[in-house]
């Protein structure tokens, strides 16, 4: 049989030292490209990561999605809203703006977190919907230049919560972040990994500020929710 041929197209390693010493340096270099934007969100965001007991009070909370299943919070989600509940109760927050994917009428998000938020106690007045929070930036740029929030704790999990915090902050917000804790299990180390995919994104949105894929005209409901009574009147529902 005559001489195999070597596939089309399959690239071919350096047949000299040299070659291969100038390709492992590119590959390093590659690498640690990919890595610094991970890098960058986890040491700008670290001062400002704080527990549900130590978090400074501040006017609102912004809790972002997680998805739903059949409907209802997803467990990540539910967790991020149990939160957000107990720091309403604590007299940390006065206002929960939940921020979600409402792009089709059969996937409402922010409406389930709302449900499931007056279901453990805190009054649907005080709840705020964003209907048109995409993604994180969307969400962060959305509560200032929308809602006109200026000054929040960010509630979501451990390997979320700096990226959220760099994207508020480059978006106007003074935040603070409370990471809620989950067992290290499959989801989890798959949240982590997307967040390595995300970086590279945020730290684009960061830079550029691009307007969300919705805007939308300014929107009172924050002011009028930090405005409204945080308890209903005696013989009032």
């Amino acid at each position: 049989m005559g001489r195999i041929r070597r596939r089309a197209g399959l690239p071919r390693l350096p047949r000299t030292v040299r070659g291969r010493r100038r390709l492992v340096r590119w590959v390093v270099a590659g690498c640690v490209a990919a890595l610094l934007p991970a890098t960058w969100l986890q040491l700008g965001g670290s001062g400002r990561v704080r527990t549900e007991a130590d978090v400074p009070s501040e006017p609102v909370a912004v809790v972002f999605g997680a998805g739903l299943w059949n409907g209802r919070p997803s467990p990540y989600l539910a967790h991020r809203l149990d939160a957000a509940a107990r720091l309403y109760a604590a007299g940390k927050v006065r206002v929960v703006l939940v921020t979600g994917d409402n792009s089709r009428a059969s996937y409402n998000e922010p409406g389930a977190m709302r449900t499931y938020l007056t279901a453990h106690g805190v009054p649907a007045r005080k709840v705020v919907l964003d209907y048109a929070g995409f993604d994180t930036w969307d969400s962060c740029d959305r509560a200032k230049r929308v809602f006109g929030v200026d000054r929040a704790i960010l509630v979501s999990q451990g390997f979320h919560i700096r990226r959220a915090l760099t994207l508020c902050e480059a978006a106007g917000i003074d935040a603070y972040g409370v990471g809620v804790d989950e067992p290290h299990d499959a989801t989890w180390y798959a949240g982590g990994a997307r967040e390595l995919l995300a970086a590279g994104k945020a730290a684009f949105d960061a830079a550029v500020r691009p307007d969300p894929r919705f805007l939308g005209p300014r929107d009172d409901e924050v002011a009028r929710a930090l405005a409204a009574p945080s308890a209903a009147a005696p013989g009032r529902g």
